[in-house]
């Protein structure tokens, strides 16, 4: 396992922290819906403070980790990305308000911290004390790659509106929101709005993407602190980055395919890894098979790298992607059409 100088990881975290409470903060103070050219330079300055971090490593912990760092950051990113199709379904499906989109997202992403930084604890200490727990991690991320290419995430959306519906029961709850609160007064009675529903539903998506992330990242490092980091930089931006992409993500039709590939395969590189540090007793009398490779790190980014290459290049230039287009802009004409008839009516 990699050792890494303490000041680094200490001087690391605090200008991460540092950088996240300045975004938390800009959020709650200014809740807008930010613009593409603002959210474009936002995104660009959290990709080039990643690519900064990875040199640093590069130039203070030797190329190794450096290498690790990048493969897990391009992973964790395009996995977060696919976060994106759940939560713009989650903003469509309650109606959130643009202008407290951002601050939605904020929340999401510092539960997804939270989650991820409890799983990485745990996946740390058993993958450092156990090493057959790689069996395992690689056949559940063939499982989830399996999963990923063919899932229509019909049930998953059956199984959401269910709870949902029975949260509603539970919880007294207003019909509108009251700008970004959750709680607020009808009548002087007090009631939820629907934004805790919104909250609750990113919460448990956050918590089902953190079982497939961490132990993908755990194929290619075994290193807590470049794993976490590479959380942290992947998520950052990852707000700013929804309201850039926007409808573009309709159109990014094989990156399911893509990240089930990237799963599939770091799951193969999970169980070769297995193979090679061996010491299950009922395989191979106990001993490491020597003929099962440790694939290289730089090998696992540029498999990673051309993988979402290849597949966002075949969606933008795939038929599905050009009607998806199309339904987007029709969608988006009815809407300006619905709110200027809304604007024209409270005039009159």
């Amino acid at each position: 396992m990699l050792e890494l100088p303490l000041w680094f990881e200490i001087g690391t975290f605090a200008a991460l922290g540092i950088i996240l409470l300045f975004d938390l903060l800009y959020v709650v103070k200014r809740p807008h819906e930010p613009s593409m050219k603002e959210a474009g330079l936002w995104v660009a300055f959290y990709v080039t403070l990643a690519l900064v971090f990875a040199g640093l490593m590069f130039a203070f912990t030797g190329a190794e980790s450096g290498t690790q760092f990048l493969a897990g950051w391009v992973t964790e990113y395009s996995l977060s990305i696919d976060n994106l199709f759940v939560f713009i379904i989650i903003m469509a499906r309650f109606s959130v308000p643009r202008k407290y989109q951002q601050e939605v997202l904020m929340v999401g992403i510092i539960i997804a911290l939270v989650l991820r930084g409890i799983f990485i604890a745990l996946g740390a200490a058993v993958v450092e004390n156990f090493s057959w727990i790689f069996f395992i991690l690689g056949a559940f991320l063939l499982w989830t790659g399996y999963k990923q290419a063919t899932d229509s995430g019909e049930d998953e959306e059956h199984t959401e509106n269910a709870l949902i519906a029975k949260l509603r029961k539970v919880l007294p709850m207003s019909e509108k929101y009251d700008g970004n609160k959750i709680r607020t007064t009808v009548n002087g009675k007090k009631l939820f709005t629907p934004m805790v529903i919104v909250f609750i539903t990113i919460g448990m998506t956050d918590l089902l993407f953190a079982l497939d992330s961490i132990p993908a990242i755990f194929g290619l490092t075994q290193s807590a602190f470049i794993v976490f980091t590479a959380n942290i930089f992947a998520l950052m931006g990852l707000r700013q980055l929804y309201f850039l992409l926007g409808g573009l993500m309709t159109q990014l039709v094989y990156l399911k395919h893509g990240l089930a590939f990237i799963l599939a395969f770091i799951g193969v590189k999970l169980i070769l890894h297995a193979m090679h540090v061996n010491e299950l007793p009922f395989i191979n009398g106990g001993h490491p098979i020597e003929w099962a490779p440790d694939i290289p790190t730089f090998v696992s980014l540029g498999i990673i790298i051309g993988t979402i290459v290849i597949a966002t290049v075949a969606s933008l230039l795939s038929p599905a992607a050009k009607a998806a287009k199309l339904d987007a802009e029709l969608a988006a004409d009815a809407e300006k059409s619905l709110h200027q008839e809304e604007k024209d009516a409270e005039q009159r």
